[in-house]
């Protein structure tokens, strides 16, 4: 075992996976050079060459259409963007080709390509910066959409994503850049589709992702040992795990969902949704979802909190539903 932070995790899994296949490539703004802003791809063009790691104009819609292209043709781009919220750049080569190709050529043409950025908000950079998207990919047939909430996932869902035939988002929180954990050495990956049962309970479910699963582990420690609270990581919201959900649900009765994305069509809907169409009959009440305020989020720090859940919010959330 040995500690990572974030970028190391991500930056040791694409090279691992440039070593082991000749067709992965990654690309974005200032990704030669500098590493990207985040520095995700720092030495790496050094070791693969301009070919395989190179730069490209300021364009989302460019980076994306590239990737989708060079997917089409047997390529594995990772293609990073410095920020989720410029997806809205490239909508149309990433939802209207890149997810759709595969259905529409009856199988003939695969796109296995990953887009790697960062998402959330916590570290004040306001609208533009701090957005959480994922509810709009997972709209989109075709699309996977990978959430990790620690390091050793980090790694492990991202080699799962690059050496996947489908298109991949990778969305990774922002305010997890500083986070450093154990991850073991050598060769593993962490598959797309499983759930992780972050801490064991029996009076309420909750089920939480990214920065959410760490917060709603917190929040379950201060409520024990008078509410025993279960946290489900599902780690891929697209392939969902909800055979884990409904198996915590069955035991528990009680269902919380917390995520950092408006509740407003999100995330947290759908899983109620699918639980409710399921497990009925296993609920002793009303399903929850604790999500982030429909507005933008704000520049100041407290107000920028106030928008999204914290730990004192899943809290009192998780003290409601367990009285009911």
């Amino acid at each position: 075992m040995r500690r990572l932070k974030t970028i190391q995790a991500l930056r040791e899994a694409i090279d691992e996976e440039m070593a082991r296949d000749s067709a992965v490539c990654l690309f974005g703004e200032d990704i030669g050079a500098y590493g990207g802003v985040w520095g995700l791809s720092v030495g790496l063009q050094k070791k693969y060459g301009e070919r395989r790691v190179f730069d490209t104009p300021l364009s989302e819609s460019a980076i994306i259409g590239t990737a989708v292209g060079a997917a089409m043709v047997g390529m594995r781009p990772v293609a990073e963007l410095e920020y989720i919220d410029f997806i809205t750049e490239c909508m149309d080569p990433l939802m209207n080709e890149g997810a759709k190709l595969r259905f529409m050529s009856g199988g003939q043409v695969k796109v296995p390509m990953t887009v790697v950025a960062p998402c959330g908000a916590g570290t004040s950079e306001a609208a533009h910066h701090s957005k959480s998207l994922e509810a709009w990919m997972l709209h989109e047939p075709g699309m996977k959409v990978v959430m990790p909430s620690t390091i050793h996932d980090m790694k492990g869902l991202l080699k799962s994503a690059i050496r996947d035939d489908n298109p991949v988002a990778f969305l990774w929180h922002k305010a997890m850049f500083d986070l450093n954990e154990e991850v073991p050495e050598g060769e593993w990956t962490t598959p797309l589709g499983v759930a992780a049962k972050r801490r064991p309970g029996t009076d309420v479910t909750v089920v939480a992702y990214s920065l959410m699963a760490s917060r709603a582990v917190e929040a379950a420690d201060r409520v024990a040992p008078r509410i025993g609270v279960e946290v489900i990581d599902p780690r891929t919201l697209n392939p969902f795990d909800l055979p884990a959900v409904l198996d915590s649900v069955r035991k528990t009765g009680r269902l919380l969902v917390v995520h950092e994305s408006p509740r407003r069509c999100g995330v947290g809907a759908d899983i109620v949704r699918q639980v409710v169409e399921c497990e009925f009959r296993s609920l002793k009440t009303a399903p929850r979802v604790l999500a982030g305020a429909d507005l933008p989020i704000p520049f100041s720090k407290p107000l920028e909190n106030a928008c999204v859940p914290q730990v004192d919010d899943i809290v009192r959330a998780i003290e409601v539903i367990a009285a009911k």
